[in-house]
């Protein structure tokens, strides 16, 4: 459909907004030369204290919390004026962007799986971790409206083995397997659910609920999943696994897999990153002896973090950095960084890492130990979802990529984006 009048003028202006950022910032540059050095410098000395702060523990530790403060005052003090004109202008750039490309900014995350309509499931079952998100299923009376739509509910005690619970279930005769709980829950389940060939419903019920964010689910509605029992649409997304293992999110290897395997990190975790990173990325810590081949040249050892996940994670967007806009490439994204410094990052069908020890690994969060070498795959397509007929990826936020700047473009000139 063509663009009207107000779509191709909001692409005009989002197209316009960027273009006055970088106006503003040469401006400031060349009339203001001192103030701009100074902010660099400033930069620099927030960088470098924030990694001693991290790295380093007591007095040092402190002295550098310190500089880092009185640095990032300093930033504010010489560039307040010119952060809030980029902010404004990235802000109309992404509203005025969202508006040109209207329905088109949907289909573009959507990718190669469509919805499908279902009937109504003829056993459901809904598995709840009642510890998730701090008590969310109870807060949002979860298993009374689960009951309510004709939902069997199953609620995880102490000591039940959630897999187990699973498992029974579709013995039973459940041809939908909901699960209401954190990311490593969901990953349980959905494996539960490829494995005898049955959907699959994801209800954001845990603390951060990445996973349901990237399927399009509200999660502020956590009784609103459960219409994707009674009223869905079923598409087919991507998993990723590691020696057999899946994961919905991710899988971290080094430092955050460390951390994460930690005596007391659930408790208290703020307090293990600080008691554990001068260990680990100080100057004494032990080289890491993971190790891969990158696709652009020598392999690549010595890192302190690999993340490999669930198709590839987008840092781009201006709104929700870091989510993924599509679960359905059948690709694996790669971030490897050695300290501070990124030292490699792209896509793979299949994807490899070495060490001549066992390999602690953190799965949507939960933490593991690995035995070598580690063999991540993707499984295109492998698990059949169902959400709400309601949700979906809805209009992600623009990002200042060739992509969405392209179909600004066209738009602009009363062409339609897609």
């Amino acid at each position: 459909m063509t663009p009207g009048g107000g779509r191709r003028t909001a692409a005009v202006i989002a197209l316009v907004a960027p273009l006055l950022a970088v106006a503003a910032t040469l401006e400031t540059t060349v009339r203001h030369f001192g103030t701009f050095l100074s902010f660099v410098f400033a930069v620099v000395v927030v960088t470098a204290a924030t990694w001693y702060a991290v790295t380093r523990r007591g007095v040092l530790r402190w002295a550098a919390v310190l500089v880092a403060v009185l640095g990032a005052l300093m930033m504010v003090t010489l560039g307040l004026s010119l952060f809030l004109t980029q902010a404004a202008m990235l802000v109309v750039f992404a509203l005025a962007g969202r508006y040109a490309l209207g329905p088109h900014s949907a289909a573009m995350i959507t990718g190669g799986h469509p919805a499908q309509p279902v009937p109504a499931a003829r056993h459901g079952v809904l598995l709840i971790n009642p510890r998730s998100g701090d008590g969310a299923a109870a807060r949002a009376g979860l298993a009374d409206a689960a009951a309510a739509r004709g939902i069997k509910v199953v609620t995880l005690g102490p000591g039940d083995d959630l897999a187990a619970l699973a498992e029974e279930a579709v013995e039973q005769g459940a041809d939908v397997l909901g699960m209401a709980g954190g990311d490593g829950s969901q990953a349980l389940i959905a494996a539960t659910a490829v494995r005898h060939g049955i959907a699959y419903v994801c209800v954001p019920a845990g603390t951060r609920n990445h996973f349901a964010l990237d399927l399009g689910l509200d999660r502020t509605d956590v009784a609103g999943a459960l219409d994707a029992f009674t009223d869905g649409v079923e598409r087919r997304v991507d998993l990723g696994t590691v020696n057999g293992r899946i994961f919905v999110n991710n899988a971290s290897l080094g430092v955050y897999a460390e951390v994460v395997r930690s005596k007391g990190y659930r408790k208290a975790k703020i307090r293990a990153w600080g008691r554990l990173l001068p260990d680990l990325l100080g100057p004494t810590a032990t080289p890491s002896n993971l190790e891969f081949d990158s696709p652009e040249g020598p392999p690549i050892s010595a890192v302190t973090l690999v993340l490999v996940s669930n198709n590839p994670y987008d840092l781009s967007r201006v709104g929700r950095a870091g989510g993924r806009p599509r679960l359905d490439t059948g690709r694996l994204g790669i971030v490897a960084a050695r300290g501070a410094r990124p030292v490699g990052e792209f896509v793979a069908k299949k994807f490899e890492v070495r060490s001549t020890a066992e390999v602690p690994a953190g799965l949507d969060g939960e933490a593991l130990l690995l035995t070598p070498p580690l063999v991540f795959r993707s499984l295109p397509g492998a698990l059949r979802v169902r959400v709400p007929r309601t949700s979906g990826p809805g209009r992600r936020p623009v990002a200042l990529t060739r992509r969405d700047l392209n179909a600004l473009i066209r738009v602009a000139s009363g062409v339609p984006a897609v």
